[in-house]
């Protein structure tokens, strides 16, 4: 099966830079391009690729608001957003995660990363490394985010349906940990963590597992700070 990739991005160099890295690997091909994000946008919904890689800051419609347009449309709910950021994590990455991005992922990125990242990103996974997940959450925190009354409230009745083992791989997510570590530290196998990661975003209505962790520090089942 072939990934269909989306370019979103201002700079037209950048965009034909990337064309070549994708349509040179066998398995993926760049579907089409967009300037900026409201064109993003409407290619998304006429040329209906798995993966959008999306720059955040583009003038007009930015990629923040073009991606929570894409997370909104029903019409839409395969498309996985990537954001592409100056540096790993920048001020509008927590923004970009709850707007439902999958994960963000540095223009200075190598090229194996990029094509990782979008493979990644198509499978259904998150781009959430430990260290990138450390940033985001002190990104979170610096924003003035954390659970209140409202966010606790919201998922508190959604929290209580997630299994003993459910909530425990949850907070492990949060952490950063990918299914194989969870695995390791749980004495179960990568598919049972898997399952378990998937009934928990049915459960608590995310996207992907980059919105369960969102969902995790918003709704104070993880703490900030906490091991």
């Amino acid at each position: 099966m072939t990934i269909r990739v989306l370019l979103a991005d201002d700079q037209a160099l950048l965009r034909s830079a990337f064309r070549v890295l994708v349509d040179s690997e066998p398995d993926m091909e760049v579907v089409a391009e967009a300037a900026d994000g409201a064109e993003a946008v409407e290619l998304a919904r006429s040329a209906r690729p798995d993966v959008v890689l999306m720059d955040i800051r583009m003038p007009g419609t930015d990629g923040l608001a073009a991606t929570r347009t894409i997370s909104a449309d029903p019409g839409l709910t395969g498309v996985r957003v990537v954001m592409l950021t100056t540096f790993e994590v920048d001020e509008y990455v927590v923004q970009s995660l709850r707007a439902g991005a999958s994960g963000f992922l540095g223009k200075g990125a190598e090229p194996v990363d990029m094509l990782n990242a979008i493979r990644i990103a198509a499978a259904g996974d998150a781009l959430l490394s430990p260290a990138a997940t450390k940033g985001l959450i002190a990104e979170f925190l610096a924003q003035g985010g954390g659970p209140d009354r409202r966010d606790s409230g919201l998922y508190a009745e959604r929290l209580a349906a997630l299994t003993g083992r459910e909530r425990e791989v949850l907070v492990l997510v949060a952490g950063g940990h990918p299914n194989d570590e969870i695995a390791g530290l749980l004495e179960v196998s990568p598919l049972t963590v898997k399952t378990h990661v998937n009934r928990s975003m049915a459960k608590l209505g995310a996207r992907d597992r980059a919105q369960l962790v969102v969902i995790a520090y918003e709704s104070g089942l993880v703490r900030p700070g906490a091991d």
